[in-house]
Formats: structure tokens, C-alpha cells, sequence
């Protein structure tokens, strides 16, 4: 039984030893990943039918067969057909294979075509077929004439990914909105689009943000482009380098002179914009308060609307407070009698767009009510102050128990509530303006209410000034005085002279401003070959947003007082010197006012002085004027292939070599361990 034990344990101990031996060497081993090499080649399309290009087709179904399983991602945003079909097609993937279905009817002598761009990729590591665009003909010929060029939004040259691109063989105006497109595609994330499979010819080119899928421009809310030009496609043979890089990715293996086929016209662009609402009607008519009326018309107007209380007297009941063009007023109701009413009701006598599209007097009756009633107001009100109470009584117990009486003394002084005022901040540049706003109408601003003072020799000296109310933003007061570089100065407003239009006062302001030294701003020129007189240029910070404004003159603007940092460069031709953007007209076929950057940024730096070259708007193509930091969409980023088999060899070598180190460290220690 002995001799038995002995054996077990031998063969015990020789399994460990074994296995302790194959983990070990394991351990120092390359690993191999099990399941083979993995797929990194594309798709490839394998047959279909009917046949690629083919003509005299018949059948309204089309399948493509692949040589391994496939996937068809975004099929809604990257496949498109044209002609355009009214009805959607049935598209169905079906392992290795895709089938389309059309539902509308094939039309006679065309060329179809079914654009899946980057999105047909294989199903395991999903690498893309690449830009794959199928067709075939209804005709005996194969129609293959193509257009290409961009849509760019034409306020900010902002690409426009997703907009519909057609063509209509019938040049008249009309057959914008009367016709579906011919042919149609699609601009990817740059804002870029090709239109395949399009007979010789002459054509109008178009763009729309088809709501209504009508493949025409249906309603003025649908965002649309066109050229003025007639676009005759055309094609003509020409080259292109293509390089070879070495897998290191830096060097060149080899430049590849390749000839191929161009189609023109190649660079058209297409400025898009939404026409101006020209139905005018009351959009908005809000009560979130009991005391403040908004109302918001749906386009501007050159007129106040009459306004008729019906359950009280309009006459000196409110203030009004409005916008420029009257789209948007607001009334703060003055009398406590007329605005505790939980309803108000009145009539609004304006212009409005009747139904055969002309602007007749118009009255609507209103009725409105805040979010809150009155006796929910006083309810509300009755509880905070209970609250307030039972939290004051609590408060001055402990405040008794720990015998603070600095505490007490503050917890009594009586609690007011101010007028809010909001000013400009501290540190002003000299073109800056000081403004005051209230946050609600003021009856009542002293004479002596607000002073200026400026710091002289470490004293506060009075100095002139002027105050002025803005004109429209009623709330807002505007103070200018003799201000200058490296000078302290500071706005002072006694405590309750200045009355609100609810009760309000306002507590003691006390504000300190300074003006930085001359040397810490910037001053920038623009210079503009072949100026217009009606060329607006514009800063933008790093956001794209404008912080300054320019009228050209003599072929040049000038910026002073800037504050130091990076700025972009945008003309807007503004014809109608309106000192804004304005958007175009199909029906009067006015296109958009003209928008231009140039394509840099500048960084300014203080104390310095920097001027532009001359500068041509027309010398870089519009799709690619505005800077890359300052364009909110971007491309699409480019599908490739996984390549996980050179990725696998290089991390199957860096092991390779990392064993190697750690063999030539060991032995490099073996043999020190002799020589002592």
C-alpha cells in the first residue's frame, strides 16, 4: 500500500511540475491570438441584378450580392436615388447581399441611380466599400455626365450637411416650385455633393431642405439655394498624382501620374439661406406675470398696434417697451387696480396677411391670465412670511442662548428689498459705454442721483457727464463722460433716488472703473482691393461671434482700442446699408447678401499695430474662405480600413522585442554574478 502511496505522489508531483512548466514558459512566450488572421479587405461586389450599368432594364428590384456578410449603416442619410422617388423604397440586407425595392414606376430612357456613399462596410470589422455608386438605364443608354461642387449657409459660409442638390432640364423659374427634381444627391459634412448619371444638356441647379418631401421648393420655411447660372455638364480627360506612402508613413515609396476622367462643372456653390416670413399674424402673446404683457408678431412692422382694453381703461395704463420694427413689445402695466386682475382682456388692431396673401386691419381679442393668481400670490406670500417669522424667532433664541449679541443686532436691522441694478463690468475699454439697467422701468431717476467722480492726485473730483435713456430697451441708461487711459473713476448712486415702476428704491451704489493704459490694446486695419462702398467688415472672436464693426472707407477700416487676443475677418457686402446680413428673395430672384472671410486668423498682441494685405474677396474659392476654428461643422471623418493585422504584427514585434531585452538582461546579470 506503501509502494502504492509512493507512486501517486510521484505521478502528483510530476502533473504539477508540468503544469507549473507550461505556465512558466507561457509566461515568456509570444501569445498568438486564436481565430486566424483578421478580415481587413473592403467588401467586394460579386454580381447583381440586373447588372452593373446595365441598360434596357425593366424590373423595379435590385440586388447586389458581396463575397462575405455585409452591413448597410445610416442607410437614411447615406443611400440616395435618383431620379428622386416619391414613394420610399424598400431596402432590405439580406447577409450578403442588398436588395432594393423601388415602389414608384420606372420612367423610360433613364438612368438610375443608387448612391450608398461610405455605407456599405463587412460585418466584422466594418470596413467600408468605399463611395459605391450603383446604376443601370430604362433606355439603350447609360447616362453618365456628373456635377459636384458645395452648399454653404450664405450668412456664415457654415457647410450644410444633409441638404438636397437637384437638376431641372426645364430652365423656367417656375419649375422650382411646380416640379420635382430630375436629378437629386445629398452634400455630405463638408457641405460637398456630386449629382450622377445626367444626360448632356442644359440645367438649372438647385438646393432645398425638403420638409415636405415634394422634391420642390413647397413653403418659405424650407431652406433653398440656386445658381443663376446654367450648368451644362461637360467632361474632358486630365491626370492626378497619386502618392504611395512607405509603411512608416512619413516617407514617399513612389508618386503615381494617373489619368482619369473629370466632369465639370466641379466647384459650384450654392449660397443657402430661408427666405424672410411674408405672413404677418400675432405669434405670441404671453402674461407670465401679473404686471408685464409680451407680445411677439411673426415679422417686423413700421407701427404700433392699436390696443383697446376691453375690462379696463387703456389710457396711461402701461409703458412700452419694443423693439425696432415693433415684432416684438413689451407693456408693464402701471396701475395696481388694473394689473391685480387675474384676466385682462383687450383687443390688438394691427396688419395681418388675410388669405389671398395681403396685409388688411386685422383685430384679435385677447384674454390673458399669469401663471399664478392673485390669491395664490398672497397665499404664497402669507406663508413665506410665516416662514420668515418662525425662522427669525428661531434664529434669536440661539443667538440669545450663546449670548451673541453682534449677531442679534444684525438679525434685527431691518430687511429691504432693492431695485436690481446691473452695470458694466470694472475694467472698461475706451470705446466701451457705461450702461445702468434696471430691471424694471423707472418712474423716478434724481437729477442728483447719479454722480461721476474721477481720481485725482488720491482725490475723488466731480466730473460733467451725461445720462441718456436708451430708446428702445427703456430700461437701460447710458453715461458719457470725458473718459481716459490710465484713469480711475467711479459711479456713485444715492441710496431711494431711484424709484422703480412697482415701489422699488434702490440701495446706494458705489462702482470703481478703470481704463486700461494706451500701450495694452491693439489697433488693427483691413485693407479691401476694389472696394464698395457698401462693404461691412467685421471682428469675430474665437467663437465666431462679432465684437466689432466697420463701415469700409477709402478702401480700408480701422479698429482702435482692441483687446489683445485671436480674430477672424468677415465682409458682408451690405447693400442696402442697412449695417446687417440680409437674407435673399426666390420670387423676386434676389439672391442673399454677399458674405466673405479670410482664411487665417490674426493674433493681435498689446501695443501693437497690424495691418492686412490687400485683400481680394473674390481670390479663394467660397468653400474654403472661413477658417477651420471657427466653422462649426465639420467633415466627415474619412471610413478606412481596420488594418488589425499590421496593428497585431507591430504589437507581436514590440513583444518580441521586450522578451529579447529581458533574455539580454538576464544574462548580462548571469555573467556579473560570475566575474564577483
Amino acid at each position: 500500500m506503501k509502494k502504492r502511496a509512493d507512486i501517486k505522489s510521484i505521478l502528483t508531483n510530476t502533473a504539477l511540475f508540468i503544469v507549473i512548466s507550461v505556465v512558466l514558459l507561457g509566461c515568456a512566450a509570444v501569445g498568438t491570438p486564436d481565430g486566424g488572421p483578421y478580415d481587413d479587405t473592403p467588401p467586394k461586389v460579386v454580381g447583381s441584378s440586373p447588372k452593373l450599368e446595365e441598360t434596357n432594364v425593366k424590373n423595379k428590384t435590385v440586388r447586389i450580392d458581396f463575397d462575405e456578410y455585409i452591413k448597410l449603416e445610416n442607410a437614411s442619410e447615406k443611400v440616395i436615388i435618383s431620379p428622386p422617388q416619391k414613394e420610399q423604397p424598400e431596402i432590405q440586407v439580406n447577409g450578403k447581399d442588398i436588395q432594393i425595392k423601388l415602389i414608384d414606376s420606372l420612367q423610360p430612357n433613364t438612368t438610375y441611380t443608387i448612391d450608398f456613399s461610405d455605407g456599405i462596410v463587412d460585418n466584422n470589422e466594418g470596413n467600408p466599400l468605399g463611395d459605391f455608386c450603383f446604376s443601370f438605364s430604362t433606355g439603350s443608354q447609360l447616362d453618365t455626365m456628373e456635377v459636384s461642387g458645395y452648399v454653404l449657409n450664405a450668412a456664415d459660409l457654415e457647410p450644410i450637411k444633409g441638404i438636397q442638390v437637384g437638376l431641372y432640364s426645364n430652365l423656367a423659374d417656375s419649375a422650382f416650385t411646380t416640379q420635382q427634381f430630375q436629378r437629386v444627391s445629398r452634400t455630405d459634412g463638408s457641405g460637398h455633393f456630386v449629382i450622377r448619371g445626367i444626360k448632356p444638356g442644359k440645367y438649372r441647379i438647385y438646393a432645398l431642405n425638403d420638409m415636405d418631401q415634394s422634391f420642390s421648393y413647397s413653403q418659405r420655411s424650407e431652406t433653398m439655394a440656386w445658381s443663376d447660372s446654367i450648368i451644362v455638364p461637360s467632361s474632358t480627360e486630365a491626370f492626378r498624382e497619386d502618392t504611395i506612402w512607405n509603411e512608416d508613413k512619413i516617407t514617399i515609396d513612389t508618386i503615381l501620374t494617373v489619368e482619369y476622367t473629370r466632369f465639370l462643372p466641379d466647384n459650384i456653390v450654392l449660397r443657402a439661406f430661408t427666405a424672410t416670413p411674408n405672413i404677418q399674424y400675432l405669434a405670441k402673446s404671453d402674461r407670465n406675470t401679473h404686471e408685464k404683457i409680451e407680445l411677439q408678431f411673426a415679422i417686423p412692422v413700421d407701427s404700433m398696434p392699436v390696443i383697446k382694453g376691453l375690462n379696463f381703461n387703456e389710457k396711461d395704463a402701461y409703458i412700452v417697451e419694443h423693439t425696432a420694427r415693433y415684432d416684438t413689445i413689451t407693456l408693464w402695466m402701471k396701475d395696481t387696480t388694473i394689473y391685480y386682475n387675474d384676466t385682462l382682456r383687450f383687443s390688438l388692431q394691427y396688419l395681418a396677411t388675410d388669405t389671398n396673401g395681403l396685409l388688411t386691419d386685422h383685430i384679435d381679442t385677447l384674454s390673458l391670465t399669469p401663471k399664478r393668481s392673485r390669491a395664490r400670490i398672497v397665499q404664497d406670500e402669507q406663508k413665506r412670511a410665516k416662514d420668515e417669522a418662525e425662522k427669525f424667532e428661531k434664529d434669536l433664541k440661539r443667538l440669545e442662548r450663546n449670548g451673541d449679541s453682534i449677531g442679534i443686532a444684525r438679525l434685527m436691522l431691518p430687511k429691504t428689498k432693492f431695485l436690481p441694478i446691473e452695470h458694466t463690468s470694472s475694467t472698461m475699454a475706451l470705446n466701451d459705454v457705461y450702461t445702468l439697467s434696471f430691471k424694471e422701468p423707472v418712474t423716478f431717476l434724481s437729477d442728483t442721483a447719479v454722480k461721476v467722480l474721477k481720481l485725482e492726485d488720491s482725490i475723488w473730483v466731480k466730473i460733467p457727464f451725461e445720462i441718456e435713456q436708451d430708446s428702445l430697451l427703456i430700461r437701460d441708461y447710458k453715461i458719457y463722460a470725458e473718459w481716459r487711459p490710465e484713469e480711475t473713476y467711479k459711479i456713485l448712486i444715492d441710496s431711494a433716488s431711484v424709484v422703480g415702476l412697482y415701489g422699488l428704491h434702490n440701495d446706494a451704489l458705489e462702482h470703481e472703473i478703470r481704463f486700461a493704459p494706451l500701450d495694452t490694446y491693439s489697433t488693427f486695419t483691413v485693407n479691401v482691393a476694389n472696394p464698395k462702398s457698401s462693404y461691412l467688415i467685421e471682428l469675430l472672436d474665437n467663437k465666431g461671434d462679432i465684437t466689432r464693426r466697420g463701415r469700409i472707407k477709402e478702401g480700408k477700416v480701422d479698429f482702435f482700442f482692441l483687446i489683445p487676443g485671436k480674430y477672424y475677418v468677415r465682409l458682408i457686402d451690405d447693400v442696402n446699408m442697412n449695417n446687417k446680413w440680409d437674407t435673399g428673395e426666390y420670387a423676386e430672384k434676389r439672391q442673399p447678401e454677399d458674405v466673405y472671410y479670410i482664411n487665417k486668423v490674426f493674433d493681435l498682441k498689446q501695443d501693437w499695430y497690424h495691418e492686412t494685405e490687400m485683400w481680394n474677396v473674390l481670390a479663394t474659392p467660397l468653400n474654403k474662405q472661413k477658417p477651420e476654428a471657427i466653422t462649426k461643422q465639420k467633415a466627415d471623418k474619412k471610413r478606412t480600413i481596420t488594418n488589425k493585422n499590421k496593428e497585431r504584427e507591430e504589437k507581436m514585434a514590440k513583444q518580441m522585442a521586450e522578451q529579447e531585452k529581458m533574455k539580454q538582461e538576464r544574462k548580462e546579470k548571469r555573467e556579473n554574478r560570475k566575474k564577483k
